[in-house]
């Protein structure tokens, strides 16, 4: 008699929680399709214009935040070093070379959800292009680490996985005309814990 009330119930339940399941997995599994990867770097030009896919567009939606047009500029964000390893609160790393041309960039660590992470209020856990030091030949380097350095330093908490956030305002690397030939800074592993 409560068999086949039971068995709908069951196979809705099931239906219903399994599409809710699924259609949150995509949403937190990439920002989009037409992705770039440059190294470590990777980047979703499309994610932030009208012709964007229904992935992006989803996303863009969940997260509330309102992304730059195509002309305004280009978001890359890194997880991993040069060798591949993922990238930990634990460690220090330095970052160095150039970036693409652009009038101004800017750098921050962030957390799984993307947003900033905050070593402490008097640290600095960010950096643009117009308060890095550089070498002569325009190249600069930031060490990127739990305890204070001397130099371009970027504080971290002391905490587990995160990612580089690189953003490029007003550049060319944002139309599609100017993503070939994009050096992007490397990211090297300096030691972990107490090395």
């Amino acid at each position: 008699m409560f068999r086949v009330p039971l068995l709908i119930a069951l196979t809705l339940i099931i239906a219903f929680g399994g599409g809710i399941l699924s259609s949150l997995s995509a949403l937190n599994a990439s920002v989009g399709f037409g992705a770039i990867r440059i190294g470590v770097w990777s980047a979703f030009p499309a994610a932030q214009t009208a012709e964007a896919d229904p992935y992006a567009k989803a996303h863009r939606a969940k997260a509330g935040r309102l992304l730059y047009g195509s002309a305004e500029g280009l978001t890359f964000t890194a997880s991993a070093d040069d060798a591949g390893q993922r990238l930990t609160g634990t460690c220090t790393y330095r970052l160095s070379g150039r970036t693409p041309t652009a009038r101004l960039w800017t750098l921050y660590a962030a957390d799984g959800d993307g947003l900033p992470l905050v070593a402490s209020a008097d640290l600095p856990t960010s950096l643009n292009s117009q308060t890095v030091l550089r070498q002569h030949d325009g190249t600069f380097s930031v060490t990127i680490s739990p305890t204070a350095k001397a130099g371009n330093w970027l504080a971290l908490p002391d905490t587990g996985a995160f990612s580089l956030v690189l953003t490029l305002l007003d550049t060319p690397a944002a139309g599609s005309t100017g993503l070939i030939g994009l050096d992007m800074p490397g990211i090297e592993t300096l030691g972990c814990g107490n090395e």
